[in-house]
């Protein structure tokens, strides 16, 4: 995975659009599936193209439109939808956006219709004094999940078999990556390396998403 490791950052910040352009930026590009920033200044659009794979798109910061044949859905920061495979799907931005897009075969989506807007934070609710995953992504080489943490839970210190991406949805906590402390927000990002010893402790409720990228 292109990013560096080990300490707390803003996808929306590091990949600001720039005045009528737009920006791709690939974190992974493997047979199985593929990991991208994109930014949209106000105005641009992506045409429309046809992939033999589904797209994740999770909207960082700003508005997006995401159009195939017949159908239009208009999403902002926080929001996601999953885009069909086989059917030319175009992105476009009025105000300008930045989003990370995650493509892979639509066998390894879980509990998600293609098609609807929905909120990742949305996807999992809260409870006290426990921890709740929800997985959207499961293949053999890439997990993508939705977790919520109550107020003072949070993982003991372990070393993740991938690299990964942490995706800060709401609330406050704490990364505690190879004996340092990170506090992270709603709106950050975090990347850990493959066997990077890491914990997480929720400072008041939190939710976050995980991306794991396995070999």
């Amino acid at each position: 995975m292109k990013e560096t490791k080990g300490h707390i950052f803003s996808i929306s910040r590091d990949n600001a659009p720039v005045a009528g352009c737009t920006i791709s930026k690939e974190l992974v590009n493997e047979a199985q599936y593929q990991v991208f920033y994109f930014s949209l200044a106000a105005g641009t659009d992506i045409s429309p193209e046809i992939y033999r794979q589904a797209k994740l798109l999770y909207v960082a910061d700003g508005t997006l439109t995401v159009h195939w044949p017949g159908e239009e859905h208009n999403l902002v920061a926080g929001q996601a939808i999953i885009a069909p495979p086989s059917v030319p799907v175009g992105m476009k931005s009025r105000d300008g956006a930045v989003y990370t897009e995650l493509t892979v075969e639509e066998e390894f989506l879980m509990n998600i219709d293609a098609g609807k807007i929905f909120s990742l934070a949305g996807l999992v609710p809260y409870q006290d004094g426990k921890i709740i995953n929800r997985d959207i992504i499961q293949s053999p080489k890439v997990k993508f999940v939705v977790m919520s943490f109550g107020a003072g839970t949070g993982l003991s210190e372990h070393a993740a078999p991938g690299e990964a991406l942490i995706f800060a949805l709401e609330g406050k906590a704490v990364i505690r990556y190879e004996g340092e402390d990170h506090e992270i927000k709603a709106g950050e990002n975090f990347a850990f390396a493959k066997n990077g010893r890491h914990a997480i402790t929720a400072d008041g409720p939190f939710k976050m998403a995980l991306l794991l990228t396995l070999e």
